[in-house]
This record gives C-alpha cells, sequence and structure tokens, in this order.
C-alpha cells in the first residue's frame, strides 16, 4: 500500500501550492468516496484541458500552469489524491493520433507520431480499482464541441475525444470506470506505481528537433484551436 502513496519528484504533494489547495478545499474533512469525487472533478473542470509543455513534469507545475491532458492531469490527479492518503497507480498506454486531430491540424498533424503516450489513475476504493480516464476534458470544453457536433450521438473522434457515446460519455464519477479516449488505445503498457517509473521506460516518439517545435510552436496552436472551442457561442 505505501507504494501506492508515496511522494516522488512528480507527485510533490509536499509542495506548498498543493498543501495550500488541499487545506482551502477541506478534503481530508470529507468521506473517502466525496473526497476523491471532489478531487476528481477539480482536476477534471478547474484544471482545463490544454498542452502543457511536456509529460514528465511535477504535478505543482501542472497546477500552477491551470491546464493539462490525459498525461499531465493524471499526475496531478495522482498528487492530490495522495495527498488524502487515497491509493492510486497509473496505467499507461499508446492512443492513435487520429483523436487529435482537430486540435493540431495540417502539416503539424502529419509529422506527429502515430501513436501518442496515453495513461489514466486507477484509484483503489473498498479493494477495487476504478479507472478515471474521464477527468482529461473540462466540461465546458466538451459541451461546446458537442454542441458544435450536434448531429453526432454515438462514436465521435477528434478534438481530445474517442468515444462511442459522444452525447453522454461516462466522465462523471460515483464508484464507476470513467473515460473519453478510450476508443483510441492501441497498446497497453500495464501499471505503474509512479508516473516516474512510467516515463522512465516509455516517452513520446519525438527527436529533438520535434520536441523543440512541439513545446515552442505546436502545443501554442493546439491550445488556441482548444480555446476557441471553449469560447465558441
Amino acid at each position: 500500500m505505501k507504494s501506492y502513496l508515496k511522494e516522488t519528484g512528480l507527485l510533490d504533494y509536499s509542495h506548498a501550492s498543493i498543501q495550500n489547495l488541499v487545506n482551502q478545499k477541506q478534503w481530508k474533512k470529507l468521506e473517502v468516496i466525496d473526497r476523491i469525487k471532489n478531487i476528481y472533478n477539480f482536476v477534471r473542470d478547474d484544471i482545463k484541458f490544454g498542452y502543457n509543455t511536456a509529460d514528465d513534469i511535477p504535478a505543482s507545475e501542472i497546477l500552477k500552469n491551470g491546464y493539462g491532458q490525459c498525461n499531465t492531469k493524471a499526475t496531478l490527479l495522482m498528487a492530490l489524491l495522495r495527498a488524502v492518503e487515497i491509493p492510486n497507480r497509473i496505467h499507461g498506454f499508446t492512443i492513435d493520433k487520429a483523436l487529435q486531430k482537430g486540435a493540431i491540424t495540417g502539416i503539424w498533424y502529419k509529422l506527429s507520431p502515430q501513436n501518442i503516450l496515453h495513461s489514466w489513475v486507477e484509484v483503489l476504493v473498498n479493494g477495487q480499482w476504478f479507472f478515471m480516464e474521464g477527468v482529461i476534458l473540462d466540461k465546458k470544453y466538451l459541451l461546446k464541441l458537442q454542441q458544435e457536433n450536434a448531429e453526432c450521438k454515438t462514436t465521435f473522434c477528434g478534438f481530445g475525444v474517442y468515444t462511442d457515446n459522444f452525447q453522454n460519455p461516462a466522465i462523471d464519477w460515483n464508484l464507476n470506470n470513467t473515460f473519453i479516449q478510450d476508443k483510441g488505445i492501441n497498446q497497453d503498457f500495464g501499471v505503474f506505481d509512479t508516473p516516474d517509473e512510467f516515463y522512465k521506460k516509455h516517452q513520446q516518439k519525438l527527436n529533438v528537433f520535434k520536441r523543440f517545435v512541439f513545446q515552442n510552436f505546436v502545443r501554442h496552436i493546439m491550445n488556441s484551436n482548444v480555446e476557441r472551442i471553449r469560447k465558441s457561442k
């Protein structure tokens, strides 16, 4: 059990910003289920969907950014849960880049790797593991995306989504599994106690040049595309 609660370089839950947030929200005073639900909802909706500089950045930095994607939101979610003594682990995958189309377009989409590193958090409650992939997209962004594609009632792929129930995806947690990108999974790396261990073994398939271009140019374009949808009328 200790391995599911330990602090690491990426899961830096002793950081003042994380401790201040936990105290401000008074999460430790809640019952276990409500504790998990409130933290899950915070990471899903208060941390906007967006693209950080890299996957392997500390939870405190993600919190400071105020946005994240599947891997970075997973790190923050794990850190916050461990800060209130909720055991968890990370499950690693790759997903097909098709689900990013729209957020990334044109030449940058063509140059991006076919398989993108992906992960979700698994939380242990009453001896059962629950999957929390539905934390990735904030509800405001998802609602706007649904409104722009109201004709789609079943499978939708693109703009950070790959689900077969687009108008009512399982993104609310209450002792259940949540998903929003799971239909794009094409390789399973298994479970890891910490994201630090995961990223030591697996990285995005980007060479030095592509990594530089993504960090300094492409991700800003992607974030602008996401923000345009979030602010659409």
